[in-house]
Parts: structure tokens; sequence; C-alpha cells
């Protein structure tokens, strides 16, 4: 029940949320690109995705100063009953699509690949 309701709670908030639509739909992503997409601090977007990695919802690497976040495959039958659901029904959300174009749009403008490293 702990890992449950640690997974709820990391779901409920809505740039958490706009995370894993952005990781469900990218292989890796950079706090820099997240902070970009969601016009948040570097500080916020880490906090974000600190509370997703303790939940169990992703992985992460660093390569220089950055860390990039991926989906972690969910172990849990109720997670993964739960995200995809989420994966079904946060792209019929209003923005959702939105989010995914500012996504390609701040790799483009910096000439990156998913796996490359932000300076």
């Amino acid at each position: 029940m702990k890992a449950t309701a640690l997974l709820l709670k990391a779901l409920g908030d809505e740039a958490r949320l706009s995370m894993l639509w952005l990781l469900m739909h990218q292989a890796e992503v950079c706090v820099c690109d997240f902070m970009e997409v969601l016009g948040c601090t570097q500080s916020k977007a880490s906090r974000h995705l600190r509370t997703l990695f303790h939940a169990g919802l992703v992985s992460h690497r660093r390569a220089g100063r950055w860390s990039h976040y991926s989906l972690k495959p969910a172990r849990d039958p109720v997670a993964a009953t739960i995200l995809a659901a989420l994966r079904d029904g946060l792209g019929t959300r209003r923005g959702a699509g939105r989010l995914l174009g500012r996504l390609t749009a701040a790799k483009a403008g910096k000439g990156r690949t998913s796996s490359s490293r932000c300076d």
C-alpha cells in the first residue's frame, strides 16, 4: 500500500504529469529541456523529477552538469495499469500536443538529439 500511495502522491501535480507525458513520447529528456518546455527553474524541475524518481517512475543518468531522465518500466501491476491509463488519457487533454511540440522545438532549436548533452 505504501508504494501505491507514493505513486499516487507523485502523480498529484500538473508539472509532474506533464513530465511523464513528455517521457512517454521521448526516450530521454534533459532537465534543461524540461525547464524550457515547462517554463520552470532548474531547481523546481529537479525537485519534481526527484519526486518521480523516488516513486520509481523515472531513472536518470548524469552527463556533465546535466541529468537526463527516462521513463522506468513499471514492475508493480498497479503502477503499470495506472501508467497505461495515463498514456491513453493524457493525450486527450488540452495542451498535451502543444507540450510535445514545444519539446520538439526546444531540441531542434539547440540542434540536438535526445541523447545529446545540454550545454
